[in-house]
């Protein structure tokens, strides 16, 4: 890949000092290898940045790739019935080529608006096609299958064997976990409690410590669900999760918006990160996180969109605005400020994913992702004297994204993606929700 010399940006490093200054920053191969006020060193490749702001790639840590094809066909739900009367059926419905371009669909979209690192969780089956599209498109990505081995209600084309679930995703982590160096990884996706049986989320304990890999499911997101658990396996679903073990710092929850003090405190004490996703749990009315409390108790917390059909885009700038003026609402205006959002999205959930050493600030040996922001319009001036971190939390939008690169590899130029076909994608995604459709 050579050489890049990014020249005169305001470069926002969300470093631990949080600096920001104006100056270059010289790339070599995937890794940034210098910053400074101005940088005299040849390079193969200069992007003349002046008037643009360089951030960290945004790290977005709960994405459905699977179901970006699906958007606009589940409005208007709560969890359950949105579960159940469309997304079940819908995933159920997914093949080799569907899965594929709903992978493709959101990567494109991901990308657009700033995103560099996602956690996904995939579908049931045909998770292979999500890889591959994660690995053309050069996303950095920790995904997994999703298991599901219970339920009377869960689809029976979802419905899974234990030992076939869990061989499935073993099979998928030893061919795609540290593949392209390490830029893909493979986390164990169990739903969540209710589509999971005990020997199941057990088995994954085991693994995910012998692997040494991430678990991601979704917990506390919705009251009805945490009455079924509660029914079902006699303790709230933190707890039950603590009880069997599974409680770790490799456990990522997504939502985790009705807590109790005892399972706030067991995530604190077991070190178990969180995935805010305002967005979703809005649209689909299951409540408002605790966010400022738990980030007082030094729980890592990150940001992401959760899927298309419960939000319905994929963007970060809107959740930053959204987890930024839904705390203040509470807890008053000085809650959630734009330094506190945009950590969350991006160094904040480089710690959520364990990749705090490689992404999610703009240092010296920490790998390329970066992006470029044009704030040179309207909806962002006056530039005068402007605090930054205002700028692009309150005013920035995702058209303002530029430039996007990843691993040190251009993805995007002048809003031109590098690694996508846009018209293939969109064509090809109307097709693939036709066929689905047509099976329900």
């Amino acid at each position: 890949m050579g050489t890049i010399l990014i020249k005169q940006a305001q470069i926002m490093t969300m470093n631990a000092e949080n600096a920001v200054f104006y100056g270059d920053v010289l790339i070599d191969g995937d890794r940034i290898k210098q910053l400074g006020s101005e940088l005299r060193i040849p390079a193969e490749r200069v992007i003349e940045a002046k008037g643009k702001v360089l951030l960290p790639g945004f790290v977005q840590t709960h994405i459905h790739l699977c179901q970006t094809l699906f958007r606009g066909r589940a409005d208007d739900l709560e969890l359950l019935d949105w579960l159940k009367q469309r997304i079940w059926p819908l995933e159920a419905a997914h093949d080799e080529e569907s899965v594929y371009y709903s992978a493709m669909l959101g990567i494109g979209e991901l990308i657009r608006s700033g995103t560099t690192t996602i956690l996904d969780m995939e579908t049931v089956h045909h998770t292979e096609s999500a890889f591959r599209a994660i690995a053309e498109t050069g996303l950095r990505a920790i995904s997994g299958k999703v298991m599901m081995d219970h339920g009377e209600e869960v689809p029976a084309a979802l419905r899974e064997r234990t030992d076939t679930s869990i061989q499935q995703s073993v099979d998928l982590l030893e061919k795609w976990n540290g593949y392209a160096n390490g830029r893909i990884q493979y986390a164990f996706s169990p739903r969540f409690v209710i589509s999971c049986t005990e020997r199941l989320l057990k088995e994954v304990r085991d693994l995910s410590a012998h692997y040494d890999v991430k678990v991601h499911t979704h917990a506390a997101e919705n009251r009805g669900e945490i009455a079924h658990v509660a029914q079902e396996r006699g303790m709230r679903n933190v707890v039950y999760l603590d009880h069997i073990g599974l409680a770790s710092p490799r456990l990522i929850l997504a939502h985790c918006v009705w807590l109790n003090e005892e399972e706030k405190q067991i995530i604190r004490r077991r070190g178990v990160k969180v995935s805010h996703c305002p967005g979703s749990n809005l649209k689909l009315a299951s409540g408002i996180a605790q966010v400022p409390e738990l980030l007082g108790m030094h729980v890592h917390v990150g940001l992401g969109a959760d899927g298309a059909p419960c939000n319905n885009n994929l963007d970060m700038f809107q959740e930053m605005r959204l987890s930024a003026f839904l705390q203040k609402v509470t807890h008053g205006p000085t809650m959630m400020n734009a330094k506190t959002v945009l950590r969350m999205a991006t160094l904040g959930g480089a710690e959520v994913l364990g990749l705090q050493k490689e992404i999610g600030s703009i240092e010296p040996g920490k790998k390329a992702d970066l992006i470029l922001l044009d704030l040179n319009d309207f909806h962002a001036y006056p530039s005068y004297e402007a605090d930054p971190f205002s700028r692009v939390v309150y005013s920035a939008t995702r058209g303002d994204v530029d430039t996007v690169m990843i691993d040190g590899r251009i993805v995007m130029e002048q809003k031109e993606l590098k690694t996508i076909d846009r018209s293939t994608v969109l064509r090809e995604s109307d097709r693939a929700i036709k066929r689905l459709l047509s099976k329900l």
